[in-house]
């Protein structure tokens, strides 16, 4: 192997680390809660300062604490730290968001706390009656307590709402309810 070639090769095999170390840090963003919507920001008067608005700047400041400590907190549930994940998720002061709502019943379905969890899903499911995800995981829940054919109703709820029978939240409850699965 020439050296150009081998210079080519390196370049190549750093792209490709890029590109799989990129995958992985952006992997997590599809399970982030959306940045809640913002009201339009008034029209600047004459006394205020050019640099833009103070309150737009503190309100993405503190979406991104959120959503840095709701990063943490999944990774502790997702790790099996349930205890340390649902302290965590409460900690961010934001029950009432689906994604920590559902989390939140999640790890305590994982600790067997079977009434908390399905508070924890209602509670989720108030906030956004379409969060697949809460579906899906309810329909879990369902099919753990024994009653497959309320699970299968969750199973046409996550159909309905991704529109096909390839999302992952549908396989995945699928798999429970077959038994091919795991939760």
């Amino acid at each position: 192997m020439t050296v150009g070639q081998r210079r080519l090769a390196t370049f190549a095999m750093l792209g490709v680390l890029a590109l799989a170390a990129g995958s992985v840090v952006a992997a997590p963003d599809e399970d982030l809660p959306p940045m809640p919507p913002q009201a339009p920001a008034p029209a600047p008067t004459s006394d205020q300062s050019k640099g833009g608005s103070k309150k737009g700047s503190e309100e993405k400041k503190k979406f991104e604490q959120f959503r840095d400590g709701y990063v943490r907190a999944r990774a502790l549930i997702m790790g099996g730290q349930y205890e340390a994940g649902i302290a965590a998720m409460r900690a961010l002061g934001r029950d009432d968001n689906p994604e920590v709502a559902n989390f939140i019943g999640f790890a305590s379905r994982k600790l067997g706390r079977y009434e908390d969890s399905r508070l924890w899903y209602e509670k989720a499911l108030a906030a956004d009656p379409n969060h697949v995800r809460t579906w899906s995981y309810y329909g879990m829940w369902h099919a753990e307590q024994g009653n497959v054919l309320k699970a299968r109703d969750h199973l046409d709820k996550v159909r309905a709402i991704c529109g096909n029978t390839t999302c992952k939240e549908y396989l995945d409850l699928k798999g429970v309810i077959e038994g091919t699965g795991t939760y």
